[in-house]
């Protein structure tokens, strides 16, 4: 059966080097050999994320993480940021959870906006925060480093941060910004298949964690702390993944971060310009929109764009050998979404837009 190629929004396309990386002979996760596997990735991670923290390394979607985040750090009250589907589901789990909680919503394709997080965290009620940096519905990216400086004013609060679909695309700082936990699943710009989570954490969300006496153990911040120290991790990790996270990081390194960031810039900004060469225009607020996908305006907003059978152009797409996505939510059919991220260069682009434009010239 002949593969389709994804350009969706995750999972995306996983390399031959990465697949064979995945296979590596299996070893025991409390043995050295793991010890050294992890131990070797460490410093490469930290880089990545600009921190001289420990980064931990979780088997489990990141959802797994955001739920073991707030079981961790909110005694009080959390608010969570919603723009879009992601970040709106946040509210959801915090109650899921049995945590007080409050949203700041915005409108769908809107950013979260520092001054209104301000007026949120003035109150006094909120001992943590989340927030997704880059909506993954609706191709929306908020401003983290503004949003961020308000640690300055609110020392106590705990802010979560998803990078889950601009982790490694774009450089952020962990360390600078001064945030709690950033966490990311590796199956969006890391290129990785779905199942592992990478994650950072503040010594402030550390000692808010050791006084939490339910916050259980899968995700118990202490326990992947006191581990990564040995270089392990608490539960039984997926080896294979560890093993292809190797394999990517050796990837980016040897690419350089910077020419990463830029290929990300670059590709980002050729699909864009495919939009407008059809008429088309974005989804998000303009000035705040993602860098590793495009959410095509199609009807969700009235603003003179052009307007075509989503469902349609997918077949006809995929009849190419390529899946991209027909919206998400409430806004599917109305938008459609294009991924630029992961291992994607000028060339592969090209052939989505090849295969996109001659979609077009059917509909």
């Amino acid at each position: 059966m002949a593969h389709i190629k994804l350009y969706i929004p995750g999972p995306v396309e996983v390399s031959e080097k990465t697949f064979k990386a995945l296979c590596s002979p299996m070893i025991g996760h409390r043995g050295q050999g793991f010890k050294d596997l992890y131990a070797k990735m460490q410093p490469q991670l930290q880089t990545l994320l600009s921190t001289k923290q420990l980064v931990y390394l979780s088997t489990s979607s990141a959802w797994g993480v955001m739920e073991g985040a707030l079981r961790n750090l909110t005694s009080k009250k959390v608010l969570c940021c919603m723009k879009g589907a992601f970040s709106d589901k946040w509210l959801d789990v915090a109650k899921r959870c049995g945590k007080e909680a409050d949203g700041l919503q915005v409108p769908w394709g809107s950013p979260i906006r520092a001054e209104d997080v301000d007026k949120k965290l003035a109150t006094g009620q909120f001992d943590t925060l989340t927030l997704i940096h880059n909506e993954t519905s609706t191709g929306t990216m908020s401003p983290l480093a503004e949003i961020a400086a308000l640690k300055n004013k609110y020392p106590d609060v705990l802010f979560i941060v998803d990078a889950v679909s601009s982790m490694t695309a774009l450089p952020i700082g962990f360390d600078a910004l001064g945030i709690d936990i950033l966490l990311a699943g590796t199956q969006k710009a890391f290129a990785l298949p779905p199942g592992l989570s990478v994650f950072v954490c503040s010594p402030a969300a550390l000692a808010k964690a050791a006084t939490m006496k339910d916050r259980g153990y899968y995700f118990d911040l202490v326990e992947f702390e006191k581990n990564a120290k040995d270089s392990m991790t608490p539960s039984t990790p997926s080896i294979p993944h560890i093993y292809g996270l190797a394999s990517k990081l050796e990837d980016f390194f040897t690419e350089g971060l910077e020419a990463r960031y830029a290929r990300h810039t670059k590709t980002n900004q050729m699909t864009r310009d495919w939009a407008a060469k059809h008429g088309f225009t974005l989804f998000p607020e303009k000035g705040f929109e993602s860098v590793t996908l495009t959410c095509v305006n199609n009807g969700a907003k009235a603003d003179g764009g052009r307007v075509v059978d989503v469902a349609k152009l997918q077949k006809l797409v995929k009849d190419q050998g390529f899946l991209i996505d027909g919206g998400y939510g409430k806004i599917k059919g109305t938008t459609f979404r294009l991924s630029n991220m992961g291992d994607e260069t000028e060339a592969t682009m090209n052939q989505l837009y090849a295969a996109l434009d001659g979609a077009m010239a059917k509909l």
